[in-house]
């Protein structure tokens, strides 16, 4: 029996169904391929420091800093229930070598307290942000040799290369893996988890409790990775079956065995979400700091079975409130309240490469219609489909962070194009990815706000979208060097949208909506969300006042 559960081991790499990628031919430069990876990897990370060093805190960054400091400090969960404490762990690890002054006493919601941490208890904001986003940035970094395994075992090491090209280039990607916030880390540990989930064809003792620790870490650090639990589990089955399928003595175990590999990921995924809790307090107290609404019905009965922390059922009360909310959004010129079923697809039209969209496409289907990648396509593209249905559903349409997933899973589909038995398939997949990277690489430092060519580029984005998909605070820094330079001893009026103060840039500025229309002459500086939004009294000061400059391609300065 014992021979018979190693044998597996002994066998190819890639499993009878899936014919291993036809070798290349030996080019007698075997550095090649190790050099790529190593400058694609490198352009990466010096694009996501650069991004770091240059933005001032986002919208939602002070959160989750200022509950990582608490964390560090008072080891209970007070702050920011909605999301599990995993990905503030790793931004802890940054706050922690950055050793701020922190006030326990300070009284405050989770907001107040990440700006009292940044600008109030003697900290330099810089430097204790560019700690904070510096561990989402290795982390970012190591999801991109996911993406280069990944590819490479379906097609080679071309394909891997190509599909760590279109990581690494990736604006949404640079933009959101350089802040310390929770998107690029959800979808990246989905992303392995899911990786591991296809090894597990081959070895499933060994990568079956993996995948379940890489879905846990995606569990725990924000709730949106739910929607995928029910694909992480099938495929587990699924792998699982399709190991035992081509062992005899194995078959009449078979749906056992698969029933028991979904177990295994729910169990070790359960575990690690009690896990990341229990590091910051062990004893699992939980005083929330903020209004915890309650539900009724189905959501109700949902909450009460999940088999978590009351602090995580919690969290997902909250994300329900949340979901009640009439929040707006705005698209193609058009203020909405609500929400708009095809918003993330149309805000992915616009804020992703030319090239990446064509390489998306043929790789997609290329995974479905080359035989042998065909056994790949639930892996890459069930979960694309489900997650990215369910951030459809979302009530927030607030920007394409919300499908960061879909770069990194269509990346390693893409690479499929390369499975295609022509000679033009290659060279055309060649040209797409030097599209991608020269569109991306214009774009540097300000990839946040980036659109693509078809929609005039970043200096065009806010005219079709808002939020984080273009201004979210980061350029406050940027506009205090601007109006310091250019702008001495001119009156600011200053409508900013974002989390950072002013005051602490140099910026001397009062809001103009509180004052007489006619009293409001000088500058007039609106970040561009606002812009978007702008009703009534700020609609009229607007379109009063005369465009003159712009900021980062996030804040507009007006004459009037």
């Amino acid at each position: 029996m014992m021979a018979r559960e190693l044998h597996p081991v002994l066998e190819p790499e890639t499993p009878p169904e899936v014919p291993a990628p036809r070798p290349a031919r030996r080019s007698g430069r075997p550095w090649l391929v190790p050099l790529l990876v190593v400058l694609l990897l490198a352009q990466m990370a010096f694009a996501m420091v650069t991004t770091a060093v240059q933005q001032t805190p986002t919208i939602d960054e002070p959160v989750y800093v200022g509950t990582a400091a608490d964390s560090l400090h008072e080891h209970e969960i007070r702050y920011n229930p909605e999301h599990p404490p995993l990905g503030k762990l790793v931004i802890a690890v940054g706050v922690a070598l950055a050793e701020p002054r922190y006030d326990p006493s300070f009284s405050g919601d989770q907001g107040q307290v990440g700006r009292h941490l940044l600008y109030e208890a003697g900290n330099d904001p810089w430097q204790v942000m560019l700690w904070a986003r510096l561990p989402v940035i290795v982390l970012t970094l190591a999801f991109g040799l996911v993406v280069l395994a990944f590819a490479r075992e379906l097609v080679g090491r071309a394909g891997g290369v190509v599909a760590l090209a279109l990581y690494g280039f990736s604006p949404d990607v640079i933009a959101h893996g350089s802040l310390a916030t929770l998107d690029v880390p959800t979808a990246g540990f989905l992303l392995t988890s899911v990786w591991l989930l296809w090894r597990a064809r081959r070895r499933p003792r060994l990568y079956v409790p993996l995948a379940g620790v890489a879905a846990g870490a995606a569990l725990a650090t924000k709730m949106s990775a739910l929607a995928a639990v029910p694909v992480l589990l099938a495929l587990a089955a699924w792998s699982v079956w399709r190991h035992d399928s081509h062992d005899s003595h194995d078959r009449r175990r078979a749906p056992a065995r698969a029933a028991a590999a979904a177990g295994v990921v729910a169990v070790v995924a359960i575990a690690v979400v009690w896990l990341s809790y229990l590091v910051v307090d062990p004893r699992l107290r939980w005083s929330p700091q903020q209004h915890v609404p309650v539900v009724h019905g189905l959501r109700a009965l949902l909450v009460d079975l999940m088999p978590f922390p009351e602090a995580y059922r919690d969290g997902m009360r909250v994300q329900f409130g949340f979901e009640n909310h009439p929040w707006q959004g705005f698209l193609f010129g058009r203020l909405y309240t609500g929400s708009l079923w095809y918003y993330l697809p149309a805000a992915l039209l616009v804020k992703t490469p030319l090239g990446m969209l064509a390489l998306w496409a043929a790789g997609a289907v290329a995974v479905v219609a080359v035989r042998r990648l065909r056994p790949a396509a639930p892996y890459l593209l069930a979960p694309t489909a489900v997650l990215l249905a369910a951030a459809m559903t979302g009530s927030r349409d607030f920007g394409t962070r919300y499908a960061v997933f879909v770069p990194m899973f269509l990346a390693v589909a893409a690479a499929g194009v390369l499975a295609v038995r022509r000679r033009w398939a290659g060279v055309a997949a060649g040209a797409l990815v030097l599209f991608v990277a020269v569109s991306s690489l214009r774009t540097f430092p300000y990839y946040l706000p980036y659109s693509n060519e078809a929609f005039g580029g970043p200096a065009k984005t806010h005219l079709r979208l808002h939020d984080s998909n273009v201004d979210w605070g980061q350029d406050l820094g940027r506009l205090a060097d601007r109006l310091r330079e250019q702008y001495p001893a001119e009156r600011i009026w200053l409508v900013y949208k974002g989390s950072g103060v002013p005051s602490y840039y140099g910026i001397d500025a009062s809001d103009p909506r509180g004052v007489p229309l006619d009293d409001v002459h000088g500058l007039l500086v609106v970040s561009d969300s606002s812009v978007a939004k702008a009703t009534s009294r700020l609609a009229e000061l607007i379109d009063s006042s005369r465009s003159i400059d712009q900021v980062g391609h996030s804040i507009t300065i007006y004459r009037r």
